[in-house]
C-alpha cells in the first residue's frame, strides 16, 4: 500500500513551503506525475547517477533530495550528457525526483536547526531571520557546557559522517566557546551576521580563503572571536535526512522512507605533507 505523489506533495508543502525558498532556488518537483503511486521513498542530499542506481535497484518510487537536480539552466537533457543520462534513467524506471532546498533550510526541524540540535546547542534562534521567529537561515545557540575550540571541533567530527576533508578550524585551539552560530551548507554569505552576533565561533561549509582571512583579521580586533570552522557541505546537510524521514513516516505509516548512506560528498581523499 502507498499513496499518490500528489498527497505526498501536499505534506511536503506543509513541512517545507516552497514559498520559503530563495528566488534563485529550484525547489519542488523535478520529474514525475502527481498521479504516480508511491510506496518507497529514498532520501538523499544530492541526486547522482549512483543514487538513481540505488533507487532503481531498491524499487523506490521517489527520490527526495535536498539539492535541486536542475539548479542551473541546461540546454539539453540528452542521454549523452551527465544530467540527461541520470534523469533519463530515472524517468524510464518511473522514479520521481523532488527537491526541498532553501525552503527546508529555514524551518524548525529543518537543515540548520537539525545540525544545531545534533551538536547540542540550546536556546536556538535564526542567524538571519525575523526577530522572534523560529524561521530563518542558520542558527545561533549556546553550548550547555562551554568547551575549547579544539574539543568542539573534535565533537563535531564525531557527530558528522566521515569525509575526506574532515573538520577545518581557524582559531586558537584553547579558545573558550559558549555562543555558536552555524549554517548547514554553504554559509559564507552569513559571515557578517555571525560577526554582528558576536558569537565565539561560526560553523559552515565551502568557505573561501579571503572570506575566512577577513573574518580572522576582524577577530583580532575582538579578542579572537569568532573562530571559524569549515565542515563538509554534504555531511552537515545529511543529518537532516533522518529528521525528514521520521516526520514523513509519522504521516504515512504505510510508506517506507529510507535514508541513503551513499556519500555524495565529491572529495575522495586528501594528501598532506
Amino acid at each position: 500500500m502507498g499513496t499518490t505523489l500528489a498527497r505526498l506533495l501536499e505534506v511536503f508543502e506543509e513541512l517545507w513551503p516552497v514559498s520559503g525558498a530563495e528566488d534563485w532556488d529550484a525547489a519542488g518537483l523535478v520529474s514525475g506525475a502527481v498521479t504516480d503511486s508511491v510506496s518507497r521513498v529514498l532520501l538523499t542530499v544530492d541526486v547522482t547517477s549512483e543514487i538513481i542506481t540505488e533507487a532503481i535497484e531498491g524499487e523506490f518510487d521517489l527520490v527526495l533530495a535536498h539539492h535541486p537536480f536542475l539548479m542551473r539552466g541546461v540546454t539539453t537533457l540528452s542521454a549523452e550528457t551527465a544530467k540527461g543520462s541520470t534523469i533519463s534513467r530515472a524517468i524510464k524506471s518511473s522514479v520521481a525526483i523532488y527537491a526541498a532546498h532553501t525552503n527546508a533550510d529555514i524551518v524548525a526541524d529543518g537543515v540548520s536547526d537539525t545540525m544545531a540540535k545534533r551538536l547540542g546547542l540550546v536556546d536556538l534562534e535564526p542567524l538571519a531571520g525575523k526577530p522572534g521567529s523560529d524561521v530563518g537561515h542558520g542558527r545561533i545557540g549556546k553550548l550547555l557546557n562551554p568547551a575549547t575550540l579544539g574539543s568542539l571541533a573534535r565533537h563535531i567530527a564525531t557527530v558528522l559522517p566521515s569525509t575526506a576533508t574532515g573538520v577545518r578550524v581557524a582559531g586558537d585551539y584553547e579558545q573558550q566557546i559558549n555562543r555558536v552560530a552555524l549554517c548547514a551548507g554553504a554559509g559564507d554569505s552569513f559571515m557578517k551576521q555571525a560577526l554582528d552576533a558576536k558569537v565565539d565561533v561560526f560553523i559552515t561549509s565551502d568557505l573561501r580563503h579571503h572570506v575566512v582571512q577577513d573574518a580572522r583579521e576582524s577577530a583580532i580586533l575582538n579578542s579572537g572571536a569568532p573562530a571559524v570552522i569549515d565542515v563538509s557541505h554534504w555531511a552537515a546537510e545529511w543529518l537532516w535526512l533522518d529528521v525528514a524521514a521520521a516526520q514523513l513516516a509519522s504521516r504515512f505509516p504505510n510508506i517506507q522512507f529510507v535514508v541513503s548512506h551513499i556519500r555524495t560528498d565529491p572529495w575522495d581523499f586528501v594528501v598532506t605533507q
